[in-house]
């Protein structure tokens, strides 16, 4: 656990894409690890949680859209329970640092660390041409698809982060800024040094629901499916809720186990009731065994309902108070602007550019 009483300082830092209002995958999955993560750690560790805007860039984006979902994940942050007086809330294209240090470690990468990246894999999978299997249309592609995780090598980096919340998809990444930084040690490492200048940054495993598309279990649940009553938003009213889950896709069979191998939609609802009452999901499973699909359906519906609408109403306060945002960001990026330029400052000099 972050936080544990070690006597060591530590510096936690994660970030999240502006992808606008978070669905209830994203809630279980990182967001309440943040809270949880900033609600049990010791007060000395640093605490620094940034919404991505540089990262968004590698996809098409609608300039005001994007705008409107940077205020919006703000928004949602402190909505969850974020304590912007404990933790270092910000926007990371407004401390310039993040492209600066990217630069330089872009630099230092070789291309073949970054064309090993599963994710850049998926891209180039998905992009080949579809007269010719064996070719990629590399018209679909940009530099920063293949660059971006030296991006968010730099975001650790730049705050000299030891400890990184993610989820195992992203465990490919944080080894590879692992990589980077041992790389910048060595290579800048100054005679009477007795410590690399990066920390190895170690990843938090922290505890996390995968939740399913309400309309295909097969899939993780995304905003980006076209049915919208695949995907329930944090922002979605009580009807809007009961409505998608009556709707959510199950089985044939008579009674309720969890299998998800088989039983699919099944074992998705159990897994979000689950992770809203806190029970285990053996506990879940014997309390509901002989309910009938509809039955396990209201139950669940109910219980996020009971969890969202917290978060749901503050969210929709707080994004009226653009004033108060705006402030919070500013704060935020005023605070990690100068660790970053501290950060910055050495690292010119370690490279012969100060």
């Amino acid at each position: 656990m972050v936080g544990a009483s070690t006597g060591t300082k530590r510096v936690v830092l994660s970030g999240i894409q502006p992808t606008g209002v978070p669905h209830l995958g994203n809630y279980l999955g990182a967001m309440t690890n943040w809270v949880r993560l900033e609600r049990t750690s010791s007060p000395q560790d640093e605490l620094l949680y940034t919404v991505v805007g540089w990262h968004a860039l590698t996809l098409p984006q609608d300039p005001k859209a994007l705008m409107e979902s940077r205020i919006d994940m703000l928004a949602t942050l402190l909505a969850i329970g974020l304590d912007p007086k404990r933790s270092v809330i910000f926007h990371q294209d407004q401390v310039r640092g993040h492209t600066e240090l990217a630069w330089i470690l872009s630099c230092l990468t070789p291309v073949g660390w970054l064309r090993r990246m599963t994710t850049w894999k998926s891209r180039l999978a998905t992009s080949r041409n579809a007269n010719d299997e064996s070719e990629v249309d590399e018209s679909l592609l940009n530099a920063g698809l293949l660059t971006y995780p030296v991006l968010q090598a730099a975001d650790i980096l730049l705050y000299k982060a030891t400890h990184v919340p993610v989820g195992d998809d992203q465990t490919q990444h944080l080894q590879l800024t692992r990589d980077i930084a041992d790389h910048f040690n060595r290579t800048f490492k100054q005679p009477h040094q007795k410590h690399p200048y990066f920390p190895l940054p170690t990843q938090v495993d922290t505890p996390t629901k995968r939740i399913l598309s309400l309309k295909d279990p097969s899939s993780k649940m995304s905003k980006s499916a076209p049915d919208i009553k695949s995907r329930i938003l944090l922002t979605d009213t009580a009807p809007q809720i009961q409505t998608k889950l009556r709707s959510a896709v199950t089985d044939s069979i008579h009674g309720i186990t969890f299998d998800p191998v088989n039983r699919p939609g099944i074992s998705n609802l159990l897994t979000i009731l689950s992770a809203c009452s806190e029970e285990p999901i053996e506990q879940v499973v014997e309390r509901c065994r002989d309910y009938g699909h509809a039955q396990l359906k209201t139950e669940v519906a109910d219980a996020v309902e009971e969890m969202v609408r917290e978060p749901r109403e503050k969210f929709e306060r707080l994004r009226k108070e653009r004033g108060y945002l705006e402030q919070v960001a500013k704060e935020g990026a005023e605070k990690a602007g100068e660790k970053a330029e501290k950060t910055m400052n050495e690292v010119r000099k370690l490279i012969g550019l100060a």
